[in-house]
């Protein structure tokens, strides 16, 4: 495999290897060598991640909650390389999460990585998920996985977010937290863990407000997290996990144009001018979110070597969401409306089952499971008369579902060669019921099937027990959404079932090492071809239709290398390169009136981020219980439509952080106080790719401040 992009930057691959290089010789034995870091997502059984032929990085608790308000998952990923995390000062379309670019396209919700958190999905069948339900405050770690060994995970799984809660500690403890920061921003965070004979709980509860950065952006968040552990002993152990989040009218201040950036970063969007106003204060354009869910999973060891897993899990999820689209666009007879009102039921259940034995001398495991998950929504869409719900314009229930079928084994050959394979089945099936039948407006039942099956194949060789090499190849596939099947090109009614699923070919090589006593390195180049990419299609009146590209392409660097230093200091640094463009030329429509386009091959993907760049340095006083540290984030030039005609510009900014912490018998306070944006930076945060309107842009803050504090007590 070739990969012509880093012929341009062979010197940052020197740079990487030469620091691998370094690492080769195994840790002094008067000093204890660096813990393992073990991983449970790619093999699905706990292994340390220097064994394992994937690239997969873990946020430890520590880096998740310390100094950080534990609100969004940007706080903790951006360390990540190739994970691109944007937090669009936008609660009413939650974060946009990129894997290695799958994702960058998402207009709201995470889409194109798989989502779980405590091994129950947090993305729904269709490949849609919502990370505001990760709960940070009650979190243990979080597993980030990318390359082929994410496809075994089903369908659009251009990589894996996983999160763990923590187990509450083995003496009742119960925490306060409180942090006030900038823009009205709060928190409130109440704890309780504990362990009870053979049970083990922790609950999380917690309220986040803020008036928002910008104008009509304010949002509440309620949420709750809770993890009850039952340890039967030789019985197996049940583990019943809850959540719930209620969001109630979280207002969305929309995109803005370039010209509105200029004039006032901090406005919400819309056309302010002109017989037919369509502002977010027109429209009042707003979003409610509830959701609950509960899950409950067994593990057994019913048989020397063996492991059995089970899961079942159900919930329910409300969405009422109020647009800004003009009410002449809205009252036409094909049209669904300026309000969407979504009603989902949810669930599934699992079968694992994990054999561990050897074969031909060395050891082996085998791993194989069934998944079966649905969601039906009713989904209903109503007239918007400017913030007050109006006529129905579409009532319908949509139905998808997926089995899957899987197999991993993974075998350690000789000494230093492990290989690690795996093949799953998917077949997702979409459905849609329509009540909505009207002059113009026909019945637009229907129904697709998808089917595919995702092989992945990867070996490790370990040189030294402190440098391995890996390499792997396999496919990957991501259905439609409901969101992107939601309307036809041209303006037509029904669902778009002439959409065809993405199918990606990935291929990566990497390095993993142990750097002296107290620090790993890793790097990783990878190339992934994908053919009929889902893409915008138009974007106008309100919605958006889809079409397939034939062919897209993506060669990348990964680098990522932590360490602790002499003298208390610790450093992290992360580093992507990526090339993410088109391959083949199509035609897209944009702008309003609509005008085709033409997208010439070599054309980037909108959304990503040629390079990305997260570097700090902490400096640590134990004695004291004094922390400091300073951060650096630097991202790269982001195209906002195919045809790459504007972009936001590159950034680099920094933050500074700083806690103390005091410690007695029975209790324990820590405080923090945080900067971020030291240098009160103007820049783009996030992008709305292929906005109709061109208003493409999400301005980020300038210079914010916020100070917490937490009360812990245990008894």
């Amino acid at each position: 495999m070739t990969f012509p992009l880093l012929k341009t930057s062979a010197a940052a691959v020197a740079a990487a290897l030469a620091t691998l290089a370094q690492a080769q010789t195994a840790p002094s034995p008067q000093k204890p060598a660096v813990l393992p870091e073990v991983s449970v997502t790619a093999t699905r059984v706990a292994r340390d991640n220097m064994d394992i032929p994937a690239a997969i990085d873990t946020v430890d608790q520590r880096t998740i909650r310390e100094a950080n308000p534990q609100v969004n998952l940007s706080e903790a990923l951006n360390r990540v390389p190739g994970i691109t995390v944007a937090n669009r000062q936008n609660y009413a379309q939650d974060l946009q999460i990129s894997s290695r670019g799958f994702g960058a396209r998402s207009t709201f919700g995470v889409r194109g990585l798989r989502l779980i958190a405590d091994g129950i999905p947090a993305t729904m069948p269709d490949g849609q998920g919502q990370a505001a339900t990760f709960s940070l405050s009650s979190a243990k770690s979080i597993e980030v996985m990318r390359g082929p060994f994410a496809s075994l995970y089903g369908n659009s799984a251009g990589g894996v977010v996983q999160i763990f809660t923590a187990d509450g500690p083995k003496e009742p403890t119960f925490s306060l937290s409180g942090l006030y920061g900038s823009y009205g921003t709060y928190k409130l965070d109440a704890n309780y863990g504990g362990q009870h004979g053979p049970l083990n709980m922790v609950i999380d509860a917690s309220r986040f407000e803020t008036n928002g950065y910008r104008d009509h952006s304010a949002a509440r968040r309620d949420h709750l997290n809770g993890k009850f552990k039952y340890d039967l002993g030789s019985a197996g152990v049940f583990t019943l996990v809850v959540n719930a989040l209620d969001q109630p009218e979280t207002e969305d201040p929309l995109g803005l144009t370039a010209a509105q950036v200029a004039q006032n970063p901090r406005g919400a969007g819309g056309t302010f001018t002109g017989a037919t106003p369509t502002n977010a204060y027109n429209f009042n354009t707003r979003k409610s979110i509830a959701q609950n869910q509960a899950g409950l999973t067994y593990d057994v060891s019913p048989w020397q070597g063996g492991k059995l897993n089970a899961r079942v899990y159900l919930g329910d999820r409300q969405v009422t969401q109020h647009l800004a689209i003009p009410t002449a666009t809205q009252v036409a007879a094909t049209h669904s409306g300026g309000v969407v009102d979504l009603d989902r039921g949810y669930g599934g259940a699992a079968l694992r089952m994990t054999h561990e034995t050897r074969l031909a001398g060395g050891p082996f495991t085998l791993s194989a499971g069934v998944d079966y998950d649905r969601m039906k929504e009713r989904r209903r869409g109503f007239l918007n008369n400017f913030g007050v719900t109006g006529a129905l314009k579409r009532d319908e229930d949509n139905t998808v579902s997926n089995t899957d079928v899987y197999a991993q084994a993974e075998w350690q050959v000789i000494k230093n060669l492990s290989l690690l394979t795996g093949l799953r089945h998917s077949r997702v099936k979409f459905e849609s019921l329509d009540y909505f039948i009207a002059t113009g407006n026909p019945n637009d039942s229907g129904g697709v099937d998808y089917s595919r099956t995702t092989p992945a194949f990867g070996a490790i060789y370990k040189f030294t027990p402190t440098f391995n090499a890996y390499a792997n190849i396999g496919k990957g596939f991501e259905t439609p959404t409901f969101a992107e099947l939601a309307y036809r090109p041209g303006g037509a009614t029904g669902l778009n079932f002439a959409l065809r699923p993405a199918n990606s070919l990935h291929k990566e090589i990497g390095l993993k090492a142990l750097v002296g006593d107290n620090g790993r390195a890793n790097v990783s180049l990878f190339r992934i071809d994908v053919s009929d990419e889902i893409v915008v299609n138009s974007n106008a009146g309100g919605r958006s239709d889809f079409k397939n590209v034939q062919g897209t392409r993506r060669e990348g660097l990964e680098f990522g290398y932590a360490h602790k230093l002499p003298l208390g200091f610790e450093t992290a640094l992360s580093y992507t390169l990526l090339n993410a463009r088109f391959t083949q030329p199509f035609t897209t429509v944009t702008g309003t009136p609509s005008v085709a386009v033409a997208v010439p091959a070599g054309s980037k993907l909108p959304g990503i981020a040629g390079n990305n760049l997260y570097c700090e340095l902490v400096w640590r006083y134990p004695q004291y219980g004094f922390h400091a540290g300073v951060e650096v984030r630097h991202s790269g030039k982001v195209w906002v439509n195919d045809q790459n005609s504007e972009s936001a510009a590159a950034y680099t900014v920094f933050n500074l952080r700083a806690g103390l912490q005091q410690r007695g018998r029975n209790w324990k306070l820590t405080e923090f106080v945080r900067v971020d944006n030291v240098g009160d930076k103007n820049y783009i945060g996030s992008v709305i790719v292929a906005e109709a309107n061109n208003r493409y842009y999400e301005p980020a803050p300038g210079r914010n401040a916020m100070i917490g504090i937490t009360a812990e007590f245990s008894y």
